[in-house]
């Protein structure tokens, strides 16, 4: 499954982040870490519900994950 981040709009409630999170879950997805600094999650989610999350107006981006590295 791919990979992705996800990054909620500043002060979203715990109660939305959480409906977007359910939402992943219930698509056959998993959260795979979640980042309390920046208030967004990875997760991998099946290529084809990814266009869902973009009902949740609390969601800023959703790219999709990669590796980093420096030379």
């Amino acid at each position: 499954m791919p990979s992705y981040i996800l990054q909620f709009n500043a002060d979203t409630p715990k109660e939305e982040q959480e409906k977007v999170k359910k939402s992943v879950t219930d698509k056959g997805g998993k959260i795979v870490h979640e980042y309390s600094l920046m208030g967004g999650f990875s997760f991998e989610l099946p290529a084809d519900h990814i266009s869902t999350l973009d009902a949740f107006p609390c969601v800023q981006n959703v790219e999709a994950d990669s590796t980093v590295s420096t030379q």
